[in-house]
């Protein structure tokens, strides 16, 4: 690589270096040992030599010199650690550089213009590495600089991307940038001698508006919990807008919920995140939704190309997206052409010879004998080669797989699948036990589908005219059959049929609007499963994982858990009405895919409305099928919807409420709270319409979802919405307006006749029945231009409010359960939560990576309930900090107020390490706001053990609060049996916790105790108007401790004890003793009662907070660590 010059005094200092090649202004060396044969004592010593460096002062083995004759002066330009590397720039020196030499007539300006060039070289290879990233890699340095100095921020605090924008301030605009780093948003101007400066963590950010008005252009609005910003003339606000969304959503994923939601392996290293990986990442989100690939696919290479469609007899232009394991093609317009083809079915990726209709060509050929052609393909010799490494790689894995499945079958019998009992009946009927033990090889629909659930069947004559007239309304698109009697499933069939034979079967068939047009109508029951299974790409996962259900439920057979039990509570309440569903065999294999799922995916385990989707794939697709459309449901369609906080169920309603305002703005404008709308359709998002619809219009929806995913129930629930408009809009409670969508959604499907509309005694006007294709057919045709890129952006700035709201909730509940514990005023309480979580995200933003990651882990505990419930709790480390925040009292030197917040610490810990708000707020409350008594207490408490040890640097690992000193664990037992000293210790707990509410007398305090106890009171009193007196008083009282004192150590009869009972002789004195001393002093008394300003200090430490976290953090050095 090009080095920026520098001066070499010896060309050849102590002969470390040999001259390969040379001419009149360079040589090309290399270092002694490299390349010579084995042995000789020079290279052994300069390897020797090489070795013993430190890793950063290693010297290349290969160098550049640039020399001027007569000069002893030389300079590096060039190393490598290959001689091919060297050997490219020599090549380039001698071929663009030697011949202008020789026109210098002074020699030194020979030097000057070649280290020129090579600075020109350097800087052009940076440019061209950074380019991707940073435009300009100075000016970018230049910010990240401002960012540090400005805002007292680590250096560790990543900068992302900058902005010239203007901050409106009281309706003035300010000129200045906008910093946009990986945890905070920062705006710094300086104009006309006035500073603003602006630091809004993501983490405070409930709300991103664009915003537009007035004289104000359109502006970015920032929304905290305190206060909001805008922020205008952005050069390209479009793109600033999305970095925004962007960055808040993945620091507050980060920070919220870093269990509950999928993070990408990037995006959870900030110092990797960029403006470039930023873009990266939100092509890879939309090209996921899109085709709805496996979360965890990587996008590699996104290309313009055409591609072969045989329905149309001609080329689609349109973009290919390749990842690890998919060719995925889709149309200029989204949803016009979509084409998905697995590399797990390619054979071959090709070029063929280009001509003038067919530019760079590429065939890819897949094993069901089929061939795609793709033309125009940008860069296609590095695509091709990128795709057939990938494919190889993969056609490895498979051969190795199945050589070892293969030999895995030869070696033992395959046995059958078994299921686990979880009935406690032992007179269980023979017959369902082995219903249990057998794994239904069809779908539970072909064994009852002439007991299908009302309505599914019937009227088949008008039916099947409906969907005769549906099919012929469309034209040559879809050729109807003649044949009015011919059932209404068979006709749907033959129409399935002449589309197979049109645009393919299976997962790389052409997906256009025609098929859309299909599947509103419904697919016929005997292709649904296989369709199901085809537009989810299930099939894929089936024939890449086999035997993987045998083995998931094998392992889960007999293994009882909380979801387990969620399980066998919900079996029959799974589609009740149906009975496949009222018979031991649907039981047994519904338990048997949930159990499986629930094995397979623990950090889901199993949540409500499981049972029913999985009931309903059940019965339309085999066993095993139906578990890997359960997968491709709650893992890529449905992502983050299954949880203990269904955080993507509700990330979708805040999306539903902002198109609602959006597509339907006469209803929004009528209906005040469009949350009561939301929460009516929660259940129709979780079940996707199963548990509100009649079973047979039930399917069509699914039919949809599966063919379009989440899009198609955005739609259908507009739809839903604008077929009621008016009676909602007239209604007067929330009530009525669910009556209203649960009566219109009961009827929709419905064959038979209904009475004319008339009130029922509720108020709801009746509605006329509704057939679900026409419903469905309206959805397309009024919202069909919502995309899922569309969906996808509004997810990510929803994900914003949907988190801070549970956040808000949590704080709410903290709050509550420390309400009756503490005297604390409601706003102090607030405040005082406010940073003890700021205090662990700083921690988490700047702190040691590992000391991270364990707080950040620490801060979910399960509540002893089925949901998990967020609770923050602080090491030692970060409680530190925040005692120098709060203390009320200056504390003397820095050294002592260290050792008290030690103490302080070792006393609230409670044996984990980790203090909690709760655990915090006491101990604030004892010291704001309690009483004299509770305030000496609590200084005495801080000077025995636990809090006080005998070796304060380095506290004992037993610091709860529980275990006393005048209780100690005799670890020797009387006789020689043997003795569970762990058991023997939660014995003494639980007796402890029993008597927890009869408060036992504190320790006595020994004479060195004592010592640092009035070293505490001395520095309390440290710059007191009072000072003098008080130092007066605390020696009085210390005068009299010591006395009293001595007495006690006196007092004892004279005779040794043995044992334990000598320690009776050393000098103690009790609480009550220190006590009544202090008293004695009114200087004191008056000091401890004097009431101290405690919203003064949580203000002020809420100012301090970043910079002194900031400042430590960089003294310690962790904010190096990128």
């Amino acid at each position: 690589m090009w080095l920026n010059p520098e001066e070499v005094l010896l060309k050849n200092a102590l002969k470390l270096w040999v001259t390969a090649r040379s001419n009149d202004f360079f040589l090309l060396q290399r270092r002694r040992g490299h390349g010579e044969p084995p042995g000789r004592i020079t290279g052994l010593l300069v390897g020797a030599l090489d070795s013993v460096l430190d890793s950063n002062a290693r010297v290349s083995p290969f160098r550049i010199l640039l020399q001027v004759p007569g000069s002893q002066i030389s300079w590096v330009i060039a190393s490598g650690a290959a001689v091919e590397e060297v050997n490219k720039h020599w090549d380039w020196l001698v071929h663009n550089l030697l011949h202008s030499l020789s026109v210098f007539e002074n020699k030194e300006d020979v030097a000057s213009f070649v280290r020129g060039k090579v600075k020109g070289l350097i800087a052009e290879e940076a440019r061209g590495r950074q380019a991707a990233q940073e435009e300009e890699p100075d000016k970018f340095r230049e910010a990240q600089l401002k960012l540090e100095l400005h805002f007292g921020l680590p250096a560790s605090e990543k900068l992302v991307t900058f902005y010239s924008c203007c901050c409106w301030k009281s309706r003035v605009p300010r000129q200045g940038f906008l910093f946009l780093s990986i945890n905070h948003a920062a705006f710094y101007s300086f104009l006309l001698g006035k500073e603003v400066k602006v630091l809004l963590p993501w983490a405070e950010v409930t709300r991103l508006e664009r915003v537009s008005g007035g004289l104000m252009t359109e502006a970015v609005r920032i929304s905290t919990r305190r206060r909001q910003r805008e922020f205008s003339m952005f050069l390209n606000p479009d793109e600033a807008f999305g970095v925004v969304g962007q960055l808040a959503d993945i620091a507050l994923r980060r920070l919220l919920d870093s269990e509950g939601l999928e993070v990408d392996r990037v995006l959870q290293q900030p110092a990797r995140i960029t403006k470039r990986v930023l873009e990266e990442q939100a092509l890879r989100d939309y090209v996921l939704a899109l085709f709805r690939l496996p979360r965890g696919e990587r996008l590699h290479e996104v290309a313009a190309c055409s591609v072969w469609a045989p329905h149309a007899r001609c080329h689609a232009a349109g973009t290919l997206y390749a990842t690890d394991g998919y060719l995925c093609f889709s149309g200029r317009v989204e949803g016009s052409c979509i084409l998905l083809i697995p590399l797990a079915e390619v054979l071959s990726i090709e070029k063929a010879e280009s001509t003038a209709l067919l530019p760079d060509p590429v065939i890819v050929s897949v094993r069901s004998k089929k061939a795609f052609q793709l033309i125009e393909l940008q860069n296609r010799d590095e695509l091709l080669e990128n795709l057939n490494s990938r494919l190889r790689a993969l056609q490895w894995k498979q051969s190795v797989f199945r050589s070892r499945r293969d030999g895995r079958r030869s070696a033992s019998a395959p046995t059958p699948y078994y299921t686990f009992y979880y009935d406690q009946d032992e007179a269980e009927e023979a017959e369902e036990r082995v219903l249990r033990n057998t794994v239904n090889s069809e779908a539970l629909m072909t064994a009852f589908q002439n007991r299908g659930p009302p309505g599914g069947g019937a009227k088949e004559v008008e039916a099947g005219t409906r969907v005769q007239r549906a099919a012929t309304s469309r034209g040559s698109e879809v050729k109807p059959t003649a044949h009015l009697s011919v059932s209404p499933q068979r006709l749907k069939e033959r129409l399935w049929e002449e589309h197979f034979s049109e645009f393919g079967r299976g997962v790389h068939m052409f997906r256009t609007e025609k098929i859309q047009k299909l599947v509103a109508m419904g697919i016929p029951e005997s292709l649904r499963g296989e369709l199901w299974m085809t537009l989810s790409d299930a099939s894929s996962e089936l024939e890449d994982h086999p035997g993987y259900y045998a083995r998931a439920v094998q392992k889960s057979m007999g293994v009882s858990s909380l979801a387990t039990e969620e399980i066998e509570r919900d079996l029959h309440r799974s589609l009740p009405d149906h009975p496949a569903f009222q018979n031991p065999t649907g039981i047994a294999a519904l338990r048997r895919v949930l159990t499986a799922y629930a094995h397979r995916n623990p950090k889901i385990g199993y949540c409500q409305s499981m049972n029913i989707l999985a009931s309903v794939l059940l019965l339309y697709a085999k066993e095993e099928a139906a578990f890997w459309l359960l997968v491709a449901v709650c893992e890529r369609m449905l992502p983050d919807y299954f949880n203990c906080r269904v955080i993507g169920a509700q990330v979708d309603q805040s999306v539903f409420e902002e198109l609602i305002r959006d597509r339907l703005p006469e209803l929004a404008a009528s209906v005040p709270d469009l949350a009561a709308l939301s929460s009516a359709s929660l259940s129709w998002f979780l079940t996707l319409f199963v548990s509100v619809l009649p079973f047979s219009s039930a399917v069509c929806v699914m039919d949809g979802f599966f063919c379009h995913g989440i899009k198609a129930i955005f739609q259908l629930a507009l739809a839903a919405l604008s077929a009621n408009a008016a009676p909602l809009a007239a209604c007067t409670d929330d009530g009525q307006a669910l009556m209203i969508l649960s009566s219109f959604l009961d009827q929709v499907g419905s064959e038979g006749a209904c009475p004319p509309p008339s009130e029922d005694g509720g108020g709801v006007p009746a509605v006329r029945n509704t057939n679900i294709s026409d419903l469905i057919n309206e959805s397309y045709e009024r919202f069909g231009d919502i995309t899922v890129r569309q969906i996808e952006r509004l997810r990510c700035r929803h994900r914003i409010r949907v988190l801070q709201n549970h956040e808000d909730t949590t704080k709410e509940h903290a709050l509550r359960a420390v309400a009756s514990d503490v005297s604390l005023s409601v706003d102090a309480a607030s405040s005082l939560y406010d940073l003890f979580r700021t205090e662990h995200f700083i921690s988490v933003y700047w702190g040691d990576r590992s000391a991270a990651a364990a707080a950040q882990a620490s801060a979910w505990r399960r509540a002893g309930r089925s949901s998990g419930e967020r609770q923050y709790r602080l090491d030692r480390a970060q409680f530190k900090s925040l005692y120098g925040l709060l203390a009320p009292w200056p504390g003397g030197s820095a050294h002592h107020a260290d050792t008290l917040a030690d103490r302080t610490f070792s006393l609230l810990d409670e044996g984990e390490g980790l203090v909690s708000f709760r655990d915090v707020a006491r101990w604030l409350d004892t010291l704001y706001c309690e009483e004299l008594n509770e305030k000496i207490r609590l200084l005495y408490r801080l000077h025995i053990p636990p809090a006080l040890t005998e070796s304060e640097e380095d506290p004992s690992v037993m610091k709860s609060s529980q275990l006393s000193t005048n209780r100690p664990l005799r670890v020797n037992p009387s006789s020689g049996e043997e003795v569970d000293y762990q058991q023997q210790l939660q014995q003494m707990l639980k007796d402890l916790l029993k008597e927890k509410d009869v408060e036992k007398p504190l320790a006595l305090m020994n004479q060195r105790e004592f010592i640092q106890f009035c070293k505490t009171l001395y520095s309390m009193f440290h710059g007191d108007p009072e000072e003098n007196d008080l130092f007066q008083a605390i020696a009085t009282v210390t005068s009299l401790v010591l006395q009293i004192g001595e007495v006690g150590h006196r007092g004892p009869a004279p005779g040794p004890a043995p044992g334990p009972a000598s320690e009776a002789d050393e000098w103690t004195v009790s609480f009550a003793q220190v006590l009544a001393s202090l008293l004695t002093e009114p200087a004191l008394v008056s000091f401890l009662e004097k009431p101290l300003d405690l919203s003064a200090k949580l203000e002020a430490a809420r100012q301090n907070q970043y910079s002194q976290r900031g400042a430590l953090l960089s003294l310690t050095g962790t904010s190096g660590t990128r």
